[in-house]
């Protein structure tokens, strides 16, 4: 170990060595002051620890907010489902009242102004509207009492007259020439119709095809039954057809229609297409019918549409 030089042991040093050996050494904490410091950290540790593990940790045994479970897919599906079906019969109720108000709450002009008010575009037309208006069969059903005359596809309105069927798309020159003439028997009980069938709605060369003939039926027999049924309107269940001989096209027919029985909203028609022969000849049974028509249950909501139309 070295020893210090002997200067500094000296006098001009002697002071200084007395200063530092009077000073006291800095104070140390006492044990008491250690210990309320370490009580303030781990109290304020602990504050700020609680507050942490509160808001981040949640407690197992608190009551935890109950929450819906998740509805399944099936459930959804059912939900959406029901929902749709629901939209699309309304809408189909409504657009299906509207066109048939369009239709059907127009007075018919045919029958308060007679079936004069037919205007034949050409003279063939013409000329064949004379024969079927004169026809001796004509005639006699027109002096019937019990019977009233129509031309029922007059009574559409012509800007719905060309989207239906016989009255627009299969009606006109070498089609069905002119309008028919329809002699309805009150209460529903019978209807004959005379008609004209030219060369355009064959099947084979010259022959009527068997499907306008079918649906000369099917509107002929509705037409029959609505008046006997409790709110004047139906929709066909089923229609059996039996082909008896060929109908030659460019000639006159007569649909004849006979509504047989008729339960709740049930009726039953029967009739036939035969030749409308002159006067003195027997006509030929063409093509026989029976058919089955059922009024809908929500008919009663559209009763007085249909009313003006087949009282």
């Amino acid at each position: 170990m070295r020893r210090p030089p002997s200067s500094f042991f000296s006098s001009s040093s002697s002071s200084n060595l007395l200063l530092l050996t009077r000073r006291k050494p800095l104070p140390l904490y006492s044990s008491q002051c250690q210990r309320q410091r370490q009580t303030l950290l781990v109290s304020s540790f602990g504050k700020h620890f609680r507050s942490y593990s509160q808001s981040q940790v949640p407690d197992p045994t608190a009551a935890q907010p109950s929450t819906p479970p998740p509805k399944s897919r099936f459930r959804r599906f059912i939900g959406f489902t029901t929902l749709a079906l629901f939209a699309f019969t309304a809408g189909l109720t409504y657009s299906t009242t509207q066109s048939v108000s369009k239709i059907m709450a127009t007075p018919d002009s045919s029958i308060m102004d007679g079936p004069q008010i037919y205007k034949p575009t050409d003279e063939i037309a013409a000329e064949i509207n004379e024969i079927l208006r004169t026809h001796p069969e004509a005639e006699r059903l027109r002096a019937n009492p019990d019977f009233k005359e129509a031309r029922p596809h007059m009574s559409i309105p012509e800007t719905l007259r060309s989207r239906m069927l016989t009255a627009g798309a299969l009606s006109g020159p070498n089609k069905i020439v002119v309008p028919p003439y329809v002699f309805s028997e009150r209460g529903g009980k019978s209807m004959v119709s005379l008609m004209y069938l030219g060369s355009d709605v064959c099947g084979h060369q010259g022959i009527i095809h068997g499907g306008l003939l079918a649906t000369l039926l099917d509107e002929g027999f509705a037409r029959c039954c609505f008046p006997a049924m409790p709110h004047k309107v139906g929709v066909t269940a089923n229609l059996n057809i039996d082909y008896r001989a060929p109908a030659m096209a460019d000639n006159y027919f007569a649909l004849r229609a006979e509504t047989v029985r008729v339960e709740g909203r049930k009726a039953w028609v029967e009739g036939r297409i035969e030749t409308l022969p002159e006067e003195g000849k027997d006509p030929i049974v063409l093509v026989e019918a029976k058919a089955l028509f059922i009024e809908p249950k929500q008919a009663a909501a559209m009763a007085h549409l249909y009313k003006g139309a087949t009282d």
